[in-house]
């Protein structure tokens, strides 16, 4: 490792981490400096950069799609009328809303991205909190607390799960026969946990739903095929990839953004500027920014040495190795979106793999496709744990609470970083220990 480059991105990437934390920079603007440090400081080209950026392209692409879809269809006021309806369904009872939040999410973040269902459902969240007259800051709080957890549920829930399934050629039924069980504790635990974190909200009553707005839905045949192009979206994002020709969930939803466009515009309902201009950019930016500050820490040798560091303290005891991989990932996870810390941390996992002489070097190549030894898994089952649940500590811990941010700063909210820690730290230690229970018991 060169001493001089390796200290200036691992510098870089703490002064970025250290602006967020203290809320001295808005996030996105600490890590697009950051990035850029990193160009002008000669640690890579500008090409290098965007070389990094474009190895997640997938999950930009993503993201980005499902934002056009969204704001495509929000003339049709059909976010103000189902936000009327669930408050209706809830009968003005606030514990009926939080536990209706935790209904509607997991099923849908079991076989979808939770940054994708929560840019699906977050857009209810501010209509529905002022019905009842409540924040819709922690409702939102407690949504991406649910996808993230939910994720755990299958191997498509959480892009970070799938990253590492991927890696050791795990597949959707052997992960649902191991894994799922972990993923249905980490829900249970935030049952357990809301009447306490979010107890304004529990207690919360409305004494008279009959008097609300009732909002009416605008342009119904747009709306009538809005819905059925978004239904066929989510088909595609859980059977694309298995078609005798595969089609990518970033692929669907870019061609669904397509499609939103040309409806919003023939149907006249809004203009193509309008739809583009409110799609959150801050949050895109902030996750190509990352992922060009990982790729410092990568070029430069700091993740090696990491990777070298690890062989050292954990030798070959697996079981210390995974329960200590699951808090130094949790931990790592929650100030570290949980996205490019997997990208990362994979190699070095399989590089420690290698170095302490479980397995052979075959296993770094690209296209690895074989088995490792059923004895190491844990390992990865660990980081899968570690980074999904790690991501309900902070607001940078996860790509879902940073799509929420966003969603909080479009409808006149802010969710701070500090806000965010007063329930996420609570919630991220109980699963973490529930999940070191789960891998001890069934794994050891």
């Amino acid at each position: 490792m060169n001493n001089l480059p390796a200290i200036v991105a691992a510098a870089t990437f703490a002064a970025v981490i250290g602006a967020i934390l203290t809320e001295r920079l808005h996030l996105t603007i600490a890590a697009f400096l950051g990035a850029l440090v990193l160009v002008f400081a000669h640690i890579m080209t500008l090409n290098q950069a965007i070389g990094y950026i474009g190895q997640s392209y997938a999950t930009l692409a993503l993201f980005f799609g499902v934002m056009v879809m969204v704001r495509a269809f929000e003339p049709t006021n059909i976010f103000a009328y189902l936000g009327t309806q669930m408050v209706m369904l809830a009968k003005g009872e606030g514990k009926r809303l939080v536990l209706g939040v935790i209904a509607i999410t997991t099923p849908i973040c079991a076989v979808l991205p939770n940054a994708t269902t929560v840019m699906l459902l977050a857009p209810l969240i501010p209509p529905i909190a002022q019905e009842v007259g409540i924040d819709f800051v922690p409702l939102l709080i407690l949504m991406v607390f649910v996808a993230n957890s939910a994720g755990l549920l299958t191997l498509v829930g959480d892009p970070a799960t799938f990253i590492v399934g991927d890696a050791v050629n795990l597949s959707f039924n052997d992960y649902l026969v191991r894994l799922s069980l972990g993923g249905a504790v980490a829900v249970g635990a935030i049952l357990v946990l809301a009447p306490f974190l979010f107890r304004n909200i529990w207690n919360k009553k409305l004494a008279d739903t009959k008097n609300l707005p009732q909002p009416k839905i605008n342009h119904p045949r747009v709306l009538l095929l809005g819905g059925l192009l978004m239904a066929a979206v989510l088909t595609f994002f859980v059977i694309g990839e298995s078609l005798p020709t595969p089609i990518p969930p970033a692929a669907v939803a870019l061609l669904g953004a397509a499609i939103a466009l040309l409806l919003a515009d023939r149907s006249k309902i809004d203009t193509v500027n309008h739809i583009l201009q409110d799609v959150d950019w801050s949050t895109l930016v902030f996750f190509m920014s990352t992922f060009v500050l990982i790729g410092g820490l990568e070029k430069t040798g700091v993740l090696n040495s990491i990777s070298g560091l690890l062989a050292v303290i954990l030798g070959k005891n697996i079981a210390l190795g995974s329960l200590c991989l699951l808090v130094v990932v949790g931990l790592l996870s929650s100030v570290v979106p949980n996205i490019p810390l997997v990208v990362a941390m994979v190699p070095l996992l399989k590089q420690y793999l290698v170095n302490v002489g479980f397995v052979g070097v075959e296993i770094l190549a690209p296209g690895f496709n074989g088995q490792l030894p059923p004895e190491v898994l844990p390992l990865f089952y660990a980081m899968m744990f570690g980074a999904t649940l790690g991501g309900n500590g902070t607001l940078m811990g996860a790509s879902s609470n940073i799509v929420a941010a966003g969603v909080a700063e479009l409808h006149g909210g802010r969710i701070s970083f500090s806000r965010f820690l007063r329930y996420g730290i609570p919630v991220m230690g109980v699963q973490l220990a529930v999940a070191a229970l789960y891998i001890a018991i069934a794994f050891f």
